[in-house]
């Protein structure tokens, strides 16, 4: 490993190496160091460290943190770049990151970081232009996180980071340039709206000057050349408990205990929660019994309907280190369970969720990537993070519960990787499912709520002001064509009413959640 250490990431100080090599630099900026760094060690892992918090790193967690070379990672001790406005037109959970643990995000900090310099280098017919570091280090990592490129936020860097107040860098027209050539052009408009609109600021000169030629949004890096093989776990346990939540799917059902029944790998354990709302009824899934299974199932029959509390039930009675979050509608071939625990020791992470293609949808992510959601049917996570969570009641009966989930674990510091070579059917049964159709009390008020209570939940949980004024903004303009008030000042004045009763009702479900989580403390 060769690291950079630098000035302010304005001039290169000194290369430090791991095996004691010095080495002199020709180049006379950051950027270009770390260009002729890649170059020159393109096998090695290339870091970089500002002087000031060069006593505070921890190479020895280095070698955990970049444990396979499809990963990048770098970590805020007092600055970053992109200020908190970036949130108006990113709503993922990558640029609202908690910094108290590995979390995946494509913000990248000067103070400590670092990615193997064959990837890097994978990058410079793009970007070999950009003169400037940080802006050099977040397009990569921007980019590469659309292609493969795991990029985190890791306090473990450095020895007991300070606890300083993060100092953002850049100027308004980086600002507008990021925005103009990683995202969709319309987001740049919904930033200089809100730049108005909330923060008072109309920078004409810097949006000027921030517009740039070459556009990175949705272009394609071929990463499909780094070998991958992660050294995180030398062995990894193969015992698994399924959990399914079901609901008047017998014959579905079947099908799928029937492809588990065939794995080549088995799971230990299925637990099954079935649902049926009529006090009175009795079990539909008597072939649980009548036949013969090569695994164990525990069968819950409740009067109770919901998602969220079967599979909490289901949660409890797991015990095996990984936990599969299953459909009661799907299909997968023989060798599933078996192809997740190659990919999870390949990649070295603690979730994984698989392709969940409906008959005749298109694939639209075709390599492994980080994931914004999560996929509470189609899922393996790691036991000690997916026990430490439940499923927010606050859902219930509604959508959401599942990215919520997904945020919960991530502030637990467990990554989410979308791995698209993991198929799973999804039938999407036209009947029963573990969704009742639920009237919820907010459908009856003569002012309806937009968007939807429960999203306005997880919107108030996990987004910045900044991400939360920038969904709104967005959703007034999606909104516009798919409902038939075309005079706009009465249509923002009828949005604005329902953004508000939607605050007033997903308020109330997050009080429920909070209720709920006191009682079982």
């Amino acid at each position: 490993m060769k690291i950079l250490v630098h000035k302010r990431a304005l001039v290169p100080v000194k290369v430090i190496s791991s095996n004691g090599e010095e080495i002199h630099l020709k180049s006379e900026s950051c950027t270009a160091a770390l260009w002729e760094l890649a170059g020159r060690f393109p096998n090695e892992p290339i870091g970089w460290c500002d002087e000031a918090y060069l006593e505070h790193l921890d190479l020895e967690e280095w070698k955990k943190i970049f444990h396979h070379d499809l990963i990048m990672a770098s970590y805020a001790v007092k600055s970053t770049f992109l200020p908190e406005s970036i949130g108006y037109v990113e709503q993922l959970p990558f640029a609202n990151l908690n910094q108290g643990v590995l979390y995946g995000t494509w913000r990248m900090s000067r103070d400590v970081g670092g990615i193997h310099a064959e990837v890097l280098l994978q990058f410079k017919h793009l970007m070999g232009g950009i003169a400037n570091f940080e802006y050099l280090i977040n397009s990569v990592a921007k980019l590469g996180q659309q292609n493969s490129l795991f990029c985190y936020s890791a306090p473990a860097l450095v020895k007991e980071p300070p606890n300083k107040p993060i100092v953002h860098t850049a100027s308004r027209q980086q600002l507008f340039a990021f925005v103009y050539q990683h995202y969709n052009s319309v987001w740049l408009m919904i930033l200089i709206w809100c730049l108005y609109k909330y923060e008072k600021k109309f920078p004409v000169k810097p949006l000027l000057k921030g517009f740039k030629s070459d556009k990175y949004f949705q272009k394609k890096v071929d990463l499909s050349g780094i070998d991958v093989s992660s050294s995180r776990f030398s062995a990894v346990s193969d015992a698994i408990d399924v959990i399914i939540p079901t609901m008047g799917r017998r014959e579905h059902l079947y099908n799928v205990l029937k492809d588990f029944s065939e794995q080549t790998l088995l799971p230990r354990k299925l637990i099954i929660v079935e649902q049926n709302p009529d006090g009175n009824s009795v079990s539909d899934l008597d072939y649980l019994k009548k036949e013969e299974w090569p695994f164990k199932i525990i069968h819950h029959f409740i009067h109770r309907t919901g998602a969220c509390n079967a599979r909490n039930l289901a949660l409890n009675e797991t015990t095996a280190d990984w936990i599969f979050f299953s459909d009661d509608d799907q299909r997968f071939e023989k060798d599933l369970v078996e192809s997740i625990f190659k990919e999870i020791k390949k990649l070295g992470v603690d979730g994984l969720t698989t392709s969940y293609l409906q008959i005749g949808e298109k694939m639209n992510f075709t390599v492994p990537k980080q994931w914004g959601t999560f996929g509470a049917g189609n899922s393996v996570v790691l036991g000690e993070f997916a026990r430490r969570v439940k499923f927010s009641p606050a859902f219930e009966h509604g959508y959401g519960e599942d990215m919520d989930y997904g945020m919960q674990l991530r502030n637990l510091g467990c990554d989410i990787i979308y791995h698209p070579g993991l198929v799973i059917h999804h039938l999407k049964a036209e009947t029963g499912g573990f969704r009742e159709k639920t009237n919820m009390d907010w459908e009856i008020e003569h002012i309806k709520p937009k968007p939807s209570p429960t999203l306005m939940a997880y919107a108030l949980k996990y987004y910045s002001k900044e991400q939360l004024m920038g969904f709104r903004t967005s959703l007034l303009l999606k909104y516009y064509n798919k409902q038939s008030v075309k005079n706009p000042f009465k249509y923002i004045r009828e949005m604005r009413e329902s953004w508000k009763k939607s605050e007033i009702w997903a308020k109330k479900l997050l009080l429920l959640e909070r209720t709920r989580k006191e009682r079982t403390i």
